[in-house]
């Protein structure tokens, strides 16, 4: 059976995965709804996706659906048991440059970390690549350093 994901969402009622694929022998496009059974507010969204993506019924379907898109949309489901709105679910699964990271919890602080590792692989230059450059240099162009006012006071020759 040859399947191409086109698109993947969340139902809330019932709590459900809902995939929209191609089938590629029929050339017909179709849409499957996974329930997600056994998931409350207090799953562990990791072992979740990784259990529905291995599940026999859904291999096939799931095959071309990455582990982390998974992840996220069970995060979602979690985040809508927990009585978050979707907005809140969506934006923490988007990287702020400007987020203090200190001050997040164990768990979505792994969370932020594999997000960060996964944008760094897919930015990543490797050797093979057609626009390697070993070795590059950049100019930063010069910054004037600024005068403060402790700067102007001197300590005996020091």
């Amino acid at each position: 059976m040859h399947i191409e994901a086109k698109r993947c969402g969340v139902q809330f009622s019932p709590p459900s995965i809902v995939l929209v694929y191609e089938n590629k022998e029929t050339n017909k496009v179709r849409k499957r709804i996974i329930p997600v059974r056994d998931f409350s507010k207090y799953s562990d969204y990791c072992m979740a996706a990784e259990k529905l993506k291995n599940h026999p019924r859904h291999r096939d379907y799931l095959e071309g659906v990455s582990l982390s898109q998974l992840e996220k949309l069970h995060i979602i489901l979690r985040d809508h048991l927990q009585g978050f709105t979707l907005e809140h679910s969506l934006a923490s699964c988007h990287l702020d440059p400007n987020e203090d990271l200190n001050k997040l919890g164990d768990e979505e602080l792994a969370r932020k970390k594999g997000q960060m590792n996964e944008l760094f692989e897919k930015n990543r230059r490797h050797k093979d690549d057609l626009d390697f450059v070993y070795d590059v240099e950049v100019d930063f162009g010069k910054i004037s350093p600024q005068k403060c006012s402790w700067d102007d006071e001197s300590d005996d020759g020091f």
